[in-house]
């Protein structure tokens, strides 16, 4: 049966407010939870995406769907001039206090409250935009990723992280089973509800996975659309450039 935070098949209103709800309930215990299901390596694959993202000095960064922070502090960490944005005011109080205990450095990221349907930020405002374990979430994935392109500058990289499908049935059968009733349990464990973990089984049948996102990319114009396996793609990297297409002018981020 569904638990409450069942996804699939859901009216997007609902479904915003249902994810909304498990990132309230999960944010306090949110990276505790992150090293146990993935036995730290997360905190590896994040390395990966920005890495690849070539964020340095002069460099301005988007970290979409932030959380609490782990991405957009690597972003900053690397000296691009980082934004993290996310609609969950519980994620970012968390990242805000790590920005307090000097985690950040000397250019910590600003973090703000936000829409990834509707980022409050000009076209072409970024020279790299970066999402992990957040499109999948999404109410709409392809306007999702429409509004992503939307504010990456020409040649700019769009990097996105997150659960992926393996292509090898019997791996993808045994990763799904330990989605099913394993992460279910650290949910029950350090949250009291194992609906808060079990989700993200439900969320990934309905997510065309590592593949799918690569063919929407290309649709959409993207070019060097790149697929990134991790662990034999039970995690994946995607990766695009959008195409200096338009002689397109380099704004600062500016809310609209």
């Amino acid at each position: 049966m569904p638990g409450k935070y069942h996804v699939v098949g859901e009216d997007p209103t609902a479904r915003a407010a249902r994810v909304g709800d498990l990132f309230a309930a999960v944010a306090p215990r949110y990276d505790l939870i992150n090293d146990l299901q993935s036995f730290g390596l997360h905190r590896w694959w994040k390395r990966r995406l920005v890495r690849e993202s070539g964020a340095g000095p002069g460099v301005r960064a988007l970290d979409v769907c932030c959380g609490t922070g782990d991405v957009a502090f690597a972003l900053a960490r690397a000296g691009a001039e980082t934004i993290g944005i996310d609609f969950s005011d519980a994620m970012l109080e968390v990242a805000r206090r790590r920005t307090l205990k000097g985690e950040g450095g000397a250019s910590p990221p600003r973090f703000q409250q936000g829409d990834a349907l509707a980022l409050p930020f000009a076209e072409a405002s970024f020279d790299v935009v970066t999402i992990s374990y957040g499109l999948r979430n999404l109410a709409n994935l392809d306007d999702g990723l429409a509004e992503l392109r939307r504010v990456l500058c020409p040649g700019g990289r769009l990097l996105i992280l997150d659960f992926g499908k393996p292509d090898f049935g019997p791996w993808r059968w045994v990763y799904f089973q330990y989605l099913r009733w394993f992460v279910p349990v650290l949910g029950r464990l350090f949250c009291g509800d194992r609906d808060t973990h079990g989700y993200i089984l439900e969320s990934l049948q309905a997510y065309p996975g590592q593949r799918g996102v690569d063919s929407r990319l290309r649709a959409m114009g993207f070019a060097d659309t790149r697929v990134r396996q991790l662990l034999g793609g039970v995690m994946a990297i995607n990766r695009g450039v959008r195409p200096s297409d338009a002689v397109v002018p380099k704004p600062e981020p500016a809310v609209r």
